[in-house]
């Protein structure tokens, strides 16, 4: 006899006095079991329910706000205010009102983020191009369906998509809407998922409709050729390049650049511009230029302001007298978000799988999508229009012998058997009887009958007509291109973005040389101070204004396009261009420096060094005896870094640090006052900054290295008491004549 099979009880734990066994325990449990169990039935929700769209172009919240928008009758009658939407909407999505009327906002007409909106809203809906730009609470603002969601809607009563239970299980709703377009490319969607995220730009409505039924006829077809680029509702240029294009539709990621349209108003001497991408807004564009003018980098603009109004967005650049405006809007483009890149990654849910696919490859799924809704859509009406055939032969019957009908429902004594006598009277079904009986006395005349039977000739057409259709599935394709072309002809605009062939841009502007190129001294404080001033100032000027017990310990000439380097005693260099810090006068403390380039609190510049070409070689002398030599080009960045960690090593104090374009001869002097004179020559490069060097003087316990300078011939009588042929060396001691050389020269 076979065990009978035991189920595991749930572990209870039984309650004494209020308090539950075994409360407050500590349990072990693996953390990769954990994220198993926790974590991803999480992810797969994100990615399946809320952050991926499917093949109709909708994620959830889209669908189910249209959806529920279509049940309350909006697409046809007057708006409502959106407050009742929102909470209607409820019903089906199980989020907050505010998640809710966000999503409404984003597909309205107001908020101008789609190139074919779905919502015709009414009142103050915000703008996709402005951050700040609120939208008014949805008491105040009413909303009802576009006309374009008939196309969504269309067949959706005809059994085309499946209907599955809300959360509830309440009501039914779509897992997909019938679109009769590939809604999924026509208007822009973005999603962020769990591990993957979901960016699909706008397509032109007619060029995808032409793409679609192209393909439908060749599954060949060059998609380029009918679809040239997409289009966004912000109307700005798309820089056409044909390759990164074709990349972008093979494969579903890419990069596509779209710049903002401006007009110069010469009456004004100020740029207006109308235009910008989709992935920018007005305020992000103004305070870049703001920050531009207030760096320096940018000098040709006296005011920038956002005029957006009812004729749409506006942001207005005044310019400086003699500007280029072509010019500069070259530099902003390639200094601002007015240019910038929109990243492709068509990730699709397709069957529940999110997939990234090429433009052909959705267009495909979408064919495949709407065959399938177009066979169900027939079978539909093939059942209707059979049952419809099977009532009005049983009607026909009738026909022959009304009298007999009327005999029989007049002489059955019971209602029951009025069906049955009916169907033994005329040989027809149930289902017919049924139809019979229930028709009004009045009609019971040859007049109705034979109006209602001469419809059985053409219902035998249709029902022909229709299961030709199910057999063929070029037909089926036939009238999907029949319904792209209405779609396109009666929804169709034109491209909103021109497009801009990459070979007939304009040369770009080199930022370098456009910096103005002039003489100027450099002065720089034992507190950090910097001065930047011109001969012509400096000719004109008194005594040079410094801090109470500040001293200048650095100043040199050079020209305006020249890089500075700031190495700091926390083994940190922080680079500048001299171009950015602003000329004065000596009159003027100055830039603090350290406020100037964000320096740590309390670091201080040890050295300073100005370079155009970044050749040459630092040394760096430690108090331990060690010098350290580095190629001034290993600081050097291709990326314009402004802080570089590790510029030197930190494993011993630093005594001094200098440079020199050649090799030559160096001084150092050690806190007992011994002097080495050595070759820079004798010291191996090394391109890691923060190397320890190699040791050259040798100390006494308790001394240190105290300074490195270079040597200049004559500044001792006998140079040759001071150098060494081998290094490390401990270096001597000055003689009488050097020491008085010294105190002349203090």
């Amino acid at each position: 006899m076979a065990k009978k099979k035991q189920t595991k009880q749930p572990n209870i734990k039984p309650i004494a006095n209020g308090v539950i066994a075994g409360a407050g325990d500590i349990v072990e449990q693996r953390i990769a079991s954990t994220i198993e169990e926790n974590f991803m039935p999480y992810a797969m929700s994100v990615i399946m329910s809320r952050a991926i769209p499917e093949i109709d172009g909708f994620k959830p919240s889209h669908r189910k706000l249209l959806y529920t928008m279509y049940k309350m009758g909006l697409l046809t009658g007057a708006r409502t205010k959106s407050a009742n939407i929102v909470g209607a909407t409820m019903k089906l999505n199980p989020h907050g009102d505010s998640a809710i009327y966000d999503t409404m906002v984003r597909l309205s007409r107001g908020y101008e983020a789609l190139l074919h909106p779905y919502v015709d809203s009414k009142g103050n809906f915000g703008k996709f191009y402005s951050r700040d730009m609120a939208w008014a609470a949805s008491r105040y603002t009413e909303a009802k369906l576009d006309p374009i969601c008939n196309e969504l809607f269309k067949d959706i009563d005809k059994d085309t998509v499946d209907f599955v239970d809300n959360y509830d299980n309440t009501m039914k709703e779509p897992t997909l809407l019938p679109a009769s377009f590939p809604s999924v490319l026509v208007n822009a969607n973005t999603g962020i998922a769990v591990g993957m995220a979901s960016n699909i730009c706008s397509f032109n409505l007619r060029e995808i409709c032409e793409t679609t039924a192209a393909l439908i006829r060749d599954k060949d077809h060059d998609i380029i050729s009918t679809l040239p680029a997409p289009d966004f509702s912000g109307g700005a240029q798309i820089i056409y390049n044909e390759e990164t294009i074709r990349e972008v539709y093979r494969t579903g990621r890419g990069s596509i650049k779209v710049r903002s349209i401006y007009e110069y108003d010469k009456k004004q001497n100020c740029i207006d511009i109308t235009h910008i991408p989709p992935t920018t807004t007005t305020e992000v564009i103004i305070e870049k230029v703001i920050d531009l003018v207030k760096n320096g980098k940018i000098k040709e603009i006296s005011d920038i302001r956002d005029e957006t109004g009812l004729d749409g967005m506006k942001i207005t650049i005044d310019l400086k007298r003699g500007t280029d405006p072509d010019k500069l809007m070259l530099k902003l483009y390639k200094l601002t978000t007015l240019e910038d890149s929109f990243s492709c990654n068509f990730n699709v849910l397709i069957g529940g799988v999110p997939m990234t696919l090429g433009v052909g490859e959705i267009l495909n799924e979408w064919i495949a999508f709407r065959v399938e809704c177009i066979r169900r859509r027939t079978f539909f009406d093939l059942n209707k229009k059979k049952d419809k055939l099977h009532l009005l032969e049983g009607l026909k019957l009738i026909l022959l012998d009304i009298d007999k009908a009327i005999k029989i429902v007049r002489e059955t004594e019971e209602e029951a058997e009025v069906v049955p006598n009916l169907m033994i009277g005329f040989g027809i079904d149930k289902i017919q009887a049924e139809y019979v009986a229930e028709i009004k006395l009045r009609h019971l005349n040859r007049e109705y009958i034979l109006k209602r039977t001469a419809e059985i000739e053409q219902l035998i057409k249709d029902i022909e007509e229709l299961e030709a259709i199910l057999n063929s599935k070029a037909r089926v394709k036939t009238i999907i291109v029949k319904e792209l072309k209405a779609v396109a002809d009666k929804y169709g605009k034109e491209r909103l973005c021109p497009l801009l062939h990459v070979d007939d841009l304009p040369a770009e502007v080199n930022l370098e040389e456009e910096i103005p190129d002039y003489p100027v001294h450099l002065f720089f404080t034992k507190e950090g101070y910097f001065k930047k001033i011109t001969p012509q100032s400096l000719r004109m000027s008194g005594e040079q204004k410094l801090k109470e017990n500040d001293e200048i310990v650095y100043t040199t000439e050079t020209t305006n396009n020249t890089d500075l380097l700031f190495f700091t005693d926390r083994c940190q260099v922080y680079k500048t261009k001299v171009s950015e810090i602003a000329d004065t006068k000596a009159s003027a403390f100055g830039e603090f420096i350290p406020a100037r380039l964000g320096m740590d609190e309390g670091e201080k510049a040890v050295f300073v060094l100005k370079t155009k070409d970044y050749s040459g070689y630092l040394l760096f002398a430690f108090e331990n005896g060690k010098v350290a030599k580095v190629p001034l080009s290993a600081y050097e960045t291709k990326t314009n870094r402004k802080k570089l960690i590790n510029a030197y090593s930190d494993k011993a104090p630093l005594a001094g640090i200098d440079f020199t374009k050649t090799d030559r001869e160096f001084l150092l002097t050690s806190s007992n006052g011994r002097m080495l004179l050595f070759h820079s020559g004798a010291i191996a490069p090394k391109t890691t900054k923060n190397t320890q060097g190699v040791a050259v003087m040798k100390l006494r316990k308790g001394h240190r290295v105290m300074a490195i300078e270079p040597y200049e011939e004559g500044r001792f009588s006998k140079p040759s008491r001071y150098r060494t042929r081998t290094l490390p060396a401990a270096g001597a001691l000055p003689s009488q004549e050097d020491e008085a050389q010294q105190l002349s020269l203090i």
